[in-house]
């Protein structure tokens, strides 16, 4: 017979097993996580653009795409978005993110470039803006059911754009724990937008937050760890990263994200 504190502390023990295994299962389904997760209502695809740009040029790249990139953004005949453009602030430097919304999904992402590759200007900056960058990466998205669509909002604000790398066969469970966590995160209008990757590097996952400053950006997330049950999913969710990356990111003038 089991007695004593030893048998009280080895049931907890056991008890807080079983309950960790019933709170991370994910009921089995026969679909693609891209289906499962995205907003249905919508056909909005999202390409994330990353260039490194070399230090002596950062300056004259962020006039070109001053100059180039909100007429595309503009015209009418392109079905796409400039969501949003920065540079990071704190983070990998010399780094320009830029953001678009394809909206139609993959139709519309070719009819753009389709168009784009008999644009004579758009064609030049591409070349000039090329001699200019030391690489460049970008990931095609689709946005969480769960999370606001990024819409244009007045500034001056910093954005944080967190990206995690989670392991492979996790995005569902990832999808439902920040199901239940985004609200935690809502009472200063912080959440930007949510993505997870559908071509380039999988797996990855994307929160984009807005704060006025960094020190109101410390204050929100440490009130969230005094709010019941966001210690849980955080609890929770940090075993399906297997890495993780902060870039804190000022936005240019042309920015619809200020």
């Amino acid at each position: 017979a089991c007695r004593g504190l030893g048998c009280s502390a080895r049931r907890g023990r056991e008890e807080s097993w079983l309950k960790s295994l019933f709170v991370r299962k994910v009921d089995p389904r026969k679909d693609a996580h891209s289906n499962l997760l995205a907003k249905r209502e919508t056909s909005n695809l999202y390409k994330l653009q990353i260039h490194n740009v070399k230090p002596e040029c950062l300056e004259a790249y962020n006039k070109l795409c001053q100059e180039v990139l909100p007429k595309v953004h503009e015209d009418k005949h392109y079905p796409c978005a400039l969501v949003g453009t920065w540079n990071t602030w704190y983070g990998e430097q010399d780094q320009a993110v830029h953001l678009w919304r394809y909206e139609g999904g993959y139709p519309a992402l070719n009819e753009v470039m389709s168009k784009l590759r008999q644009n004579k200007e758009f064609t030049e900056f591409r070349k000039e803006r090329g001699n200019m960058l030391l690489s460049r990466k970008n990931q095609l998205l689709l946005e969480f059911s769960f999370w606001n669509e990024p819409v244009p909002r007045d500034g001056p604000n910093i954005y944080e754009l967190r990206s995690y790398q989670l392991r492979p066969g996790t995005m569902i469970e990832w999808g439902n724990y920040w199901a239940r966590a985004i609200r935690f995160r809502q009472d200063s209008n912080e959440a930007v937008g949510g993505f997870f990757s559908q071509i380039g590097q999988l797996y990855m996952v994307h929160h984009l937050w807005a704060y006025k400053d960094l020190q109101t950006r410390e204050d929100i997330r440490n009130a969230a760890w005094h709010k019941p049950g966001w210690d849980e999913l955080v609890y929770y969710t940090v075993p399906l990263i297997q890495e993780m990356e902060s870039r804190i990111m000022i936005p240019l003038k042309i920015s619809p994200l200020q």
